[in-house]
């Protein structure tokens, strides 16, 4: 592909130069804007297990992302706009999609609405590259870890533009080029999705079944586990060791201190983090009473979604002088009838994650209970049989490990390729006029 004949300075550093008849706009001559102004009072409609028609867009957890549904709509557009995540982290502030059609908007985000003719899908190819350059530079920050733009922000924002014309021809050629990447992406995330299920589903059989597919089998006695090995024992949870909510202080104590566990570590992992980036200032007896000892389960305790409560990751190292967050439960066994390694693999099950909900009345925030998560059904096999499935499982569940990885990178490596096509052309250092029909 083929440069621009001429270019001038831009005056910013990320961009260097640009086409010569490119010209400089401030978006306070292309757009208003119109910010959510009911978030709050949606809040409690659209988190439930009943969800309405219109989608609710929120910039506080994903930032482009689809929080909920209403059965009410605030706005209703049959043009396109640019949405705008008004607060987020340093990675989600200024994130932006396109929508139209009936929606709601939370307190946390707004959207650009043209004032004035100019293809607004160039502009909005422009946002993909530009924001997250530039989102860095905001004077605003909400906490650490979080900043804010308003719409006073947005207004003195700069960007450079070609002729209608020419945003039309670049807007023809990124559609049709970034249709192709996104169906190769597409296939990547669905064969990702598959070596998950499968990686699920060999971890469920094993757990249930043993690896002797001869031996005899009994009745569990609820019905989403099924059969299991006779000689195998099952008890709820409660009877196998005792529960500790995580420690709670207020927003000074942290920052600095001793090492803290966060809801994330548990979340995102499976095994707990060997070192753990948070801190927070415990006493002597904080850090006996929240301890952090090998062998023992954390679940998620509390969110906004039920698909993210009792979520475990099991400790395979202990973390001394370390304590855990209060959004934590820690389950921790009385003797030796689970090694932890075992463990990990049992408390990834789909029937925990069934036997939970089927137990918790949804409202506007999910909480789990000590009694609940005691009455979780819990198989136990002898512990030399514990220690072949551990052995199997890591053996075959790496070889899928490995395929995941290999696909993750796939994908990772077209979405790099279509974010620096698209910066090479929305910044002027490719010319595709000639390209488009």
């Amino acid at each position: 592909m083929k440069k621009y004949e001429t270019y001038k300075p831009s005056g910013l550093e990320w961009i260097g130069n640009i086409p010569v008849t490119w010209s400089k706009k401030k978006l306070k001559y292309l757009f208003n804007y119109k910010k959510g102004s009911n978030g709050q009072k949606l809040t409690k409609e659209f988190i439930g297990e009943n969800p309405g028609k219109y989608p609710v867009y929120s910039g506080t957890t994903k930032g482009d992302g689809e929080l909920g549904r209403t059965n009410e709509y605030e706005f209703d557009l049959k043009d396109e706009v640019i949405f705008v995540s008004t607060v987020g982290s340093d990675s989600t502030v200024m994130s932006t999609r396109m929508l139209n059609g009936k929606f709601n908007l939370s307190q946390n985000c707004l959207i650009m609405i043209p004032k004035i003719s100019f293809n607004i899908k160039f502009v909005y190819y422009l946002t993909l590259t530009d924001f997250p350059n530039r989102r860095n530079l905001l004077p605003v920050i909400l906490k650490e870890g979080h900043r804010s733009v308003g719409m006073s922000d947005l207004d003195e924002y700069e960007i450079f533009i070609p002729s209608i014309s020419e945003q039309q021809q670049i807007v023809q050629f990124l559609d049709e080029k970034t249709e192709i990447i996104d169906k190769l992406i597409s296939m990547k995330e669905r064969k990702i999705d598959l070596l998950k299920s499968q990686r699920k589903s060999l971890i469920e059989l094993i757990i249930t079944k043993g690896l002797n597919p001869n031996v005899k089998l009994k009745n569990s006695g609820i019905d989403w586990i099924g059969e299991i090995p006779e000689h195998w024992k099952i008890t709820p949870l409660r009877y196998l060791g005792y529960f500790q909510n995580g420690i709670s202080k207020s927003s000074e104590y942290f920052g600095t201190g001793f090492p803290f566990m966060n809801y994330n570590d548990v979340y995102k992992n499976e095994i707990t983090p060997e070192s753990l980036e948070g801190r927070v200032q415990s006493t002597e007896s904080d850090r006996k009473n929240y301890s952090i000892l090998r062998g023992d389960v954390f679940f998620t305790r509390t969110s906004e979604s039920k698909d993210d409560i009792g979520v475990s990751s099991t400790c395979l190292q202990t973390i001394p002088e370390s304590v855990f967050s209060g959004f934590l439960i820690r389950f921790r066994f009385f003797g030796e009838t689970h090694i932890p390694e075992y463990s990990k693999s049992h408390f990834q099950t789909h029937w925990k994650k069934v036997f939970i909900e089927s137990k918790m009345d949804i409202v506007t925030r999910s909480s789990l209970s000590q009694q609940i998560l005691g009455q979780v059904p819990v198989l136990i096999p002898p512990i030399h049989e514990q220690h072949q499935i551990v052995e199997y499982l890591d053996t075959h569940t790496k070889e899928i490990d490995d395929l995941i990885s290999l696909e993750q990178k796939k994908s990772r490596l077209l979405k790099e390729y279509k974010q620096s096509l698209i910066s090479e052309i929305v910044t002027g250092k490719i010319d595709v006029r000639t390209n488009v029909n």
